[in-house]
């Protein structure tokens, strides 16, 4: 098991719970909004916020922590992620805050201690990236967008 340690930022509401699965079977933890002044933040259409969450993670060399969307959010009020997958680096310690967009159609609250996105902890692989003067042919060969069949 991949232990993610935490802790909360100077001035941020320990009562708001921190990241959980809400099922045996979930692969993203919940993550919550500690906003300032225990307040809440309205999204306009189009407009994005970087929502606080009030934590600092420590994640262990060799796995990210990947953060993304809550597909109720998505579905019923256009919540989304515009970077999603956002990536948290192993070796970050600042805040972590979640970039929330609203592309519905009607203006959009969170409210302090709201369920903004889920986080998934994945394990990286990194390459070692090598500059060749020609690749391998393969059979799609240069077939882009759309060139496996429609879609």
């Amino acid at each position: 098991m991949v232990v993610i340690r935490l802790c909360h930022e100077e001035g941020a509401d320990r009562d708001v719970p921190l990241p959980a699965y809400e099922t045996t079977g979930a692969a993203g933890a919940d993550l919550r909004a500690n906003l300032p002044d225990r307040g809440c933040l309205t999204l306009q259409p189009g407009a994005r916020a970087l929502v606080p969450t009030g934590l600092r993670l420590e994640i262990p060399t060799g796995y990210e922590v990947q953060l993304r969307p809550r597909s109720g959010l998505a579905l019923k009020h256009g919540i989304t992620l515009p970077n999603s997958p956002g990536t948290i680096d192993s070796d970050y310690r600042g805040p972590l805050g979640v970039i929330v967009m609203n592309a519905g159609e009607a203006p959009f609250e969170i409210s302090h201690g709201d369920r903004i996105a889920q986080m998934v902890v994945a394990p990286v692989v990194q390459a070692q990236i090598s500059l060749v003067d020609a690749l391998d042919e393969t059979a799609r060969g240069e077939g882009g967008f759309g060139s496996t069949g429609i879609g």
